[in-house]
C-alpha cells in the first residue's frame, strides 16, 4: 500500500497524528480542517493521561488506553525531536480523593482489581494523601494514588502534532466537508465545498461532527456532542504536584502556577456557550478538593465538545465500505489514545496487520448493555 493517497477528515489530535504515521508509512496524505487544526475537542481538554483513575474495570479499552499512555514517553520526544516543540509531558501521578466511607470501599475495590492486574496503585489515608500533596483537603478521609497516572499540555500536543504532520509532508487544506463520495460500493474521495477530492481512502476524525458527514455510515446519534465546561486558575507557585481528583471532577496543575479544573458532561447538542451553572460545579469541586484555590484568580474559562457514544467507546478500523476508516467517538480519553489510534487506523489503512484487536471498537460492534 505504498503510495496510497488518503484524505483524512478532522485536523485534531487523531487526525494530525494518523496524517503523521500514514505519512511516515508512505502514504500521500491531505488533511481537510474546516477551520484551524485543533481548535475544537483537542485545544479545550486537560490533557490527562489516566486509564487507571478513568477505568471502570478490566478490558479490551482499558488494555487499549493503557497500550497508548505506554507510547506517551517515546511520542512526546519523537515530537520535540521532529518539531522542537516540548509538549509538557509530566509523568507526575494522580491521586483520587474520597471523602465519605461509601468513597473508601470503592476505592479500596479499585484498587485490589488494578493490583491484581499488576498496575500500581496505592491506598493511601488521608494523613498519607496530604504528606504527598499538602494542599489536598483536611476533609479528604482517604485517596488512591496512580503513580503512572500522567499529563500533558493538550494545546502544545495539537501544535505539535499540526506541525509534526506538515513537517513531515502531510497537505492541510480548509473547507466543508459536504460528504463522501462512493463509487460502486466503495468510498472514493470527499465533496468539498462541491469539489470532488478523489482518494484511495478516506479516514473520518472529525470528533463530535463525525455524524454530521453525508455518507460515512456513522448513525446520527451514534457519535453526539457532549459539553464539557472548564475553568482556569493562576497561582504565583504551583499548588499541587499530581493531578488530584474526586468523583465530582479533577484538578490538572501546570509548571507555570496555572491549574485546569473541570469539567461537566452534558448531553446539550452543539451548544458551546459556558453556563454560570456549570462553572459553579467547578468551582465547587475544585475548592472542596484544594480549599487554597479559593484566593486564586480565574483567568480563563472554556468549554468544548468531546465525542460520545452510547458504550463509551471509539469507533477504530474499517468503516461500512471498502476505502473508509473510523477514528472517531473518544469521548474523554481523546489526548490519551490518540499515539494508538494513530498507530492502529494508519496500519488498518496501509493493510498491515493490526497490532491490537479492534474488532471491540467495530463500526458494527453489538450494543453495549450499560447500567440503568
Amino acid at each position: 500500500m505504498q503510495d496510497t493517497e488518503v484524505i483524512v477528515v478532522g485536523g485534531g489530535v487523531m487526525g494530525c497524528g494518523i496524517a503523521l504515521r500514514l505519512r511516515q508509512g508512505g502514504a500521500r496524505v491531505t488533511v481537510l480542517e474546516r477551520s484551524i487544526p485543533g481548535a475544537e475537542a483537542s485545544s479545550a481538554a486537560a490533557g490527562i493521561l489516566a486509564p487507571q483513575w478513568e477505568s471502570e474495570g478490566p478490558g479490551p479499552f482499558m488494555d487499549l488506553c493503557l497500550r497508548s499512555r505506554a507510547l506517551y514517553g517515546s511520542f512526546a520526544a519523537e515530537l520535540r525531536e521532529l518539531t522542537g516543540v516540548d509538549v509538557g509531558y509530566r509523568p507526575c501521578g494522580l491521586l483520587k480523593a474520597v471523602f465519605d466511607e461509601a468513597g473508601v470501599h470503592h476505592l479500596e475495590a479499585t484498587v485490589s482489581w488494578q493490583r491484581g492486574l499488576g498496575l500500581r496503585a496505592e491506598r493511601l489515608d488521608g494523613a498519607e494523601a496530604r504528606a504527598l500533596e499538602p494542599q489536598l483537603s483536611p476533609r479528604a478521609v482517604a485517596a488512591a494514588h496512580f503513580p503512572d497516572d500522567h499529563h500533558v499540555d493538550n494545546r502544545l500536543l495539537v501544535r505539535a502534532l499540526t506541525m509534526a504532520a506538515a513537517r513531515v509532508g502531510a497537505r492541510f487544506q480548509s473547507g466543508h466537508v459536504r460528504g463522501v463520495v462512493h463509487e460502486n460500493g466503495r468510498a472514493v474521495g470527499v465533496d468539498l465545498d462541491g469539489q470532488v477530492l478523489r482518494a484511495d481512502a478516506v479516514v473520518l476524525a472529525a470528533g463530535s461532527w463525525s455524524a454530521l458527514v453525508p455518507g460515512a455510515g456513522v448513525a446520527a446519534q451514534a457519535v453526539r456532542p457532549a459539553r464539557g465546561q472548564m475553568v482556569q486558575f493562576q497561582t504565583r507557585l504551583p499548588l499541587l504536584e499530581r493531578i488530584v481528583t474526586s468523583e465530582k471532577g479533577y484538578l490538572v496543575p501546570r509548571v507555570d502556577g496555572r491549574v485546569i479544573a473541570g469539567s461537566t458532561m452534558e448531553l446539550v447538542g452543539f451548544d458551546k456557550q459556558v453556563t454560570a451553572a456549570g462553572v459553579a460545579r467547578i468551582l465547587d469541586m475544585a475548592l472542596e478538593l484544594c480549599p487554597e484555590l479559593a484566593e486564586a484568580p480565574i483567568t480563563e474559562t472554556w468549554a468544548g465538545f468531546r465525542p460520545w457514544t452510547e458504550d463509551r467507546l471509539p469507533y477504530l478500523g474499517g468503516g461500512p465500505t471498502p476505502g473508509l476508516f473510523l477514528a472517531t467517538g473518544h469521548f474523554r480519553n481523546g489526548i490519551l489514545l490518540a499515539p494508538i489510534t494513530a498507530k492502529l487506523v494508519a496500519e488498518a489503512v496501509l493493510g498491515q496487520r493490526p497490532s491490537v484487536d479492534l474488532a471491540p471498537f467495530r463500526y458494527d460492534r453489538p450494543p453495549a448493555r450499560l447500567p440503568a
